[in-house]
């Protein structure tokens, strides 16, 4: 069974900075899509930054230039590190990873940005 865990989110002024992490029960080189997705009160899931293949990245077009998508392969961790963030950043952050074809995800960890 594979597990994700999550954890780093809080409560930050905006301009401030977090870091995510997502840590996996298994080696992270094994998985086809790591991600990180978000979700605000009353909206869709929506994709924030994730490894498509292996070194190939992607970014909403709205965190672009804010945040960094990053892996440490010995720790079987991702990272999500977000800069100058917004209140429009607030939502839970869910880290997704796609596993011998079948996508698991963690609880999530929530990140409040105030203004």
């Amino acid at each position: 069974q594979v597990q994700l865990v999550e954890s780093g989110g809080g409560l930050v002024q905006a301009g401030g900075s977090l870091r995510l992490s997502c840590a996996a029960s298994t080696s992270i080189l094994s998985f086809n899509y790591v991600g990180w997705f978000r979700q605000a009160p009353g909206k869709q899931r929506e994709v924030v930054a994730a490894f498509t293949t292996v070194g190939s990245t992607y970014y909403a077009a709205s965190v672009k230039g804010r945040f960094t998508i990053s892996r440490d392969n010995a720790k079987n961790t991702v990272y999500l590190q977000m800069n100058n963030l917004k209140p429009e950043d607030t939502g839970r952050y869910y880290c997704k990873g796609v596993w011998a074809l079948r996508d698991y995800w963690g609880q999530g960890t929530q990140v409040t940005v105030s203004s």
